[in-house]
């Protein structure tokens, strides 16, 4: 009997204590949707997950950034963790950020950053350009074309690393595209790293791209960007595969 109660109170010495949990009271004060924020509070852990879901989910249900702070703040508080710290907050606030733009970038024709339209809108104009092609007989491989603009990421360079950098160096490039193609082309955003314009085809576009190279030399930019004419197959399926790819 005596060696089965030291067994006994060795197996009960030998159990995890139970982790922290919030009580009753805590979570009927965590704001919604912050439960998983204050469960790893409380646990000692790191929220910065959980701050990351969170985020994105009142960046979808419509809360401001400011509500979404707030709650932040709140959380911390009735968790007993003091005030948030900074890689919790950046965490919470750029997810709520680019959930946003996600939704933007739904809902309009234009890229909110560089103010370049939309790689969902130019898909829209090409398709417009191969319907009055269709209606008219005409070849769009003698009607239009792609100037593609590719400023490839490099250390040191305008476009690294943080995406603001990049955003204004590719609305830089927009803005010359816009000055040499004076009319109403299309001028988008291709991926991370391309600016493309839908141009109608004309003897003088060869010209027209050398002026957009030297322009752009001028600019603070990777010295290696590319610029080049980028010819649009003859099926309109084909060309959507075509700016995936550019945009890739």
């Amino acid at each position: 009997m005596r060696s089965l109660a030291l067994f006994s109170r060795r197996r009960v010495a030998e159990q995890p204590a139970p982790e922290p949990r919030l009580t009753d009271d805590q979570r009927r004060e965590v704001p919604t949707g912050f439960d998983a924020v204050a469960e790893a509070l409380v646990a000692g852990g790191t929220p910065m997950a959980a701050c990351a879901v969170v985020g994105r989910d009142l960046a979808c249900d419509g809360a401001s950034l400011g509500e979404a702070l707030s709650g932040l703040g709140t959380t911390y508080r009735v968790a007993g963790a003091g005030v948030p710290d900074f890689a919790a907050t950046e965490a919470l606030a750029v997810a709520w950020s680019e959930a946003t733009l996600d939704f933007l970038h739904d809902v309009t024709c234009e890229d909110p950053l560089t103010g370049l339209a939309s790689a969902p809108h130019l898909r829209t104009r090409l398709a417009e350009v191969y319907r009055a092609a269709e209606r008219e007989g005409a070849s769009i491989r003698t009607s239009h074309a792609l100037v593609v603009v590719d400023v490839p990421r490099r250390a040191g360079g305008l476009l690294e690393a943080p995406a603001f950098g990049r955003a204004l160096g590719l609305a830089a490039v927009a803005e010359v595209l816009r000055e040499v193609f004076a009319g109403d082309e299309t001028v988008a955003r291709l991926g991370s790293d391309r600016v493309a314009a839908l141009v109608p085809r004309s003897d003088t576009l060869g010209e027209s791209v050398a002026r957009v190279r030297a322009t752009l030399e001028r600019l603070p930019l990777p010295s290696h960007a590319g610029v080049w004419i980028e010819g649009l197959p003859g099926q309109r399926e084909l060309a959507v595969r075509l700016l995936a790819e550019l945009a890739g």
